[in-house]
């Protein structure tokens, strides 16, 4: 068994935990979040990189982690290579799924060689704008179509649904407004772990449109490091008896108990506060 830690800014990564817990089961699963510096998407690249870096390095000394899982696509694009560098662990990041996108919306057009093929990818600001999704896109996807959208906006509507508030669908719309009608794409990337979380709505506005997210890749990796050989913390007392998530934020807030109850319903055990 091994202990997988999931990282985001906010609940986004609850999303890749599903994925995480269905298709790897029988493992001890801790969630941090750093509630105090939420959103990511609105912070420097250098503040982001400064505030991830002590944050993982106190983390990892305390808890006995085999594998990270950045759940979060702002921080998997700045954060990566230097988180990398001062873990002795496995990290996992999350990017855009540009190519199974493309894949998918060329098999469409096969089938439909009448409709154009257009990729929409739906992120943050920061993922929107960073090199390497523009090389995702140059790699996978040049001969199509595509369009983008930032907004965090959506990043905080995901939390507010899971804090049992009801979803704006008219605001929705209104962010997704170049997307609505015959400007539709046929394929949108949810470029930002949040995203899923309202996959329902935002279908809704777009009843024509395949959603894909990195979540079940993000899965398959993560079982292939743990069927290599165990990293530097194998050797540390693993839980063996307690099953239930353990949770951590970095603010203990009204708004962070009432997000442990969304936590709760997914198998975790009470909040606790962690503050490097």
């Amino acid at each position: 068994m091994a202990n997988i830690l999931i990282f985001d800014s906010g609940m986004g990564g609850l999303s890749v935990y599903r994925e995480l817990s269905q298709t790897l089961k029988g493992h001890q699963y801790f969630y941090l979040f750093d509630n105090a510096y939420f959103p990511y998407g609105e912070l420097s690249e250098s503040q982001l990189v400064e505030r991830v870096i002590k944050l993982f390095s106190a983390f990892v000394a305390q808890h006995p982690i085999d594998i990270v899982v950045i759940a979060c696509n702002t921080a998997s694009t700045h954060v990566l290579p230097a988180l990398r560098q001062c873990l002795s662990i496995p990290v996992v990041g999350v990017v855009p799924a540009i190519k199974p996108a493309a894949e998918y919306s060329r098999q469409r057009q096969l089938a439909h060689p009448n409709q154009p093929a257009h990729i929409g990818l739906l992120a943050t600001p920061g993922t929107v704008s960073r090199r390497y999704t523009a090389e995702l896109v140059q790699s996978f996807a040049a001969d199509l179509t595509v369009s983008m959208l930032g907004t965090t906006e959506l990043v905080k509507m995901a939390e507010d649904k899971l804090a049992g508030l009801p979803v704006d669908l008219k605001r929705l719309q209104q962010i997704l407004a170049p997307w609505l009608g015959e400007q539709a794409p046929d394929t949108l990337v949810l470029g930002c772990t949040h995203f899923p979380l309202l996959a329902f709505e935002i279908s809704q506005c777009l009843p024509q449109t395949k959603l894909i997210d990195s979540g079940a890749a993000i899965a398959r990796r993560v079982g292939s490091l743990l069927l290599q050989p165990a990293g530097a913390n194998s050797n540390k007392p693993v839980q063996t008896e307690d099953k239930a998530g353990l949770l951590f934020c970095t603010e203990h807030t009204k708004k962070a108990l009432q997000q442990a109850r969304a936590f709760s319903k997914e198998g975790f055990g009470e909040l606790n506060c962690f503050m490097p």
